[in-house]
C-alpha cells in the first residue's frame, strides 16, 4: 500500500519529491543569504562605502547597511523552520525581486555602476548578477507553489 508522502499528484510529482525541491531551494537560499549576509557584515565598512556610492540608495545607506544582513539572516531562519517555510519563500522571493529591481535600475538608469556584493559574488558582472538574481527569483516562485500544494495536502 502506497503512503500519502508517496502518491503521486496529477502532475506526476510524488508527495516526497515536491519536499526534496521544496527543501533544495530552501537550502539554496540559506546558504546564499547566509553567506552574504556574513560577508557584509565581516566587511561592513567596505559595504557601508559601496552602498553611499549608490546613486538610489545613498540616503539610506546607514540603514540598509545592517537591514539587509539581518533580513537574510531572519529569512534563512524562516526557511529552516518547518511552520514558516511558505512565508520564509514570500520573503525570499520579495528580497530577491527588490535586489533584481535594483540591479535592473542601475544597469538601465545609472552612469554610475558600484557593487555592494560581497565575496564571489562580486566576481560577476552586473549583467551576470542580474542573470543569477532572476534565476533565484523563479527558485522562489517554483518553491512557493510546491510549498503551497505541500500545505493544502495537509489540510486536506
Amino acid at each position: 500500500m502506497e503512503t500519502t508522502m508517496n502518491k503521486q499528484s496529477r502532475t506526476g510529482m510524488s508527495d516526497r519529491t515536491r519536499r526534496v525541491l521544496v527543501d533544495v531551494i530552501c537550502y539554496l537560499f540559506v546558504l546564499l543569504f547566509l553567506y552574504a549576509a556574513t560577508n557584509k557584515l565581516l566587511e561592513h565598512d567596505k559595504f557601508l562605502l559601496q552602498m553611499s556610492k549608490s546613486p538610489i540608495i545613498t540616503d539610506y545607506a546607514s540603514i540598509l547597511v545592517w537591514a539587509v544582513p539581518s533580513i537574510e539572516i531572519i529569512i534563512s531562519i524562516m526557511l529552516l523552520v518547518n511552520r514558516t517555510i511558505l512565508p520564509g519563500l514570500f520573503s525570499a522571493f520579495t528580497l530577491m525581486a527588490l535586489f533584481t529591481a535594483y540591479i535592473y535600475a542601475i544597469l538601465n538608469f545609472s552612469d554610475n555602476i558600484p557593487c555592494s556584493c560581497g565575496g564571489v559574488l562580486q566576481k560577476m558582472s552586473w549583467n551576470q548578477h542580474l542573470i543569477f538574481n532572476c534565476v533565484f527569483v523563479a527558485l522562489a516562485v517554483v518553491g512557493i507553489l510546491l510549498q503551497t500544494k505541500i500545505n493544502e495536502k495537509k489540510v486536506h
